[in-house]
């Protein structure tokens, strides 16, 4: 049995983070102590380590609790998963497309500027986009 403190440490989860993920059913309420504090135990800190890799690779709550639920079932759909997986993948190369051409527009928008100049080019684009 653990603390919110102890399960915060062991789980890599902010403890307000904790608590916000209980308030909105992602994570297990845990039991409460006589004094009325949270005692989680290794399961529910468990919980808490895959709910944080899950939001490390981007998931929306929506899906991680889904990949939570199928998580905890009797029997685990992998073709499911692997859907919420190459979803996510999508999304993530969606990102790596928008930022390729953030990259570029930065550069480009740099490569013009030149130290001491009085008139700056960059600042000159920006004002007419």
């Amino acid at each position: 049995m653990a603390t919110i403190g102890e399960a915060s440490r062991h789980s890599g989860v902010g403890i307000e983070t904790i608590r916000y993920y209980e308030r909105e059913g992602i994570a297990s309420k845990p039991a409460r102590a006589a004094n009325g504090r949270r005692i989680y135990t290794s399961q529910e800190i468990g919980e808490l380590r895959f709910i944080r890799r899950c939001r490390e690779l981007g998931f929306p709550l929506q899906d991680v609790r889904r990949l939570l639920a199928i998580s905890n079932g009797n029997s685990v759909n992998c073709g499911e998963v692997m859907q919420f997986g190459r979803n996510q993948l999508s999304e993530v190369r969606a990102k790596i497309a928008e930022l390729k051409n953030l990259q570029d527009a930065l550069e480009e928008l740099t490569s013009n500027c030149s130290i001491g100049s009085t008139k700056c080019p960059m600042l000159e684009t920006l004002r007419s986009v």
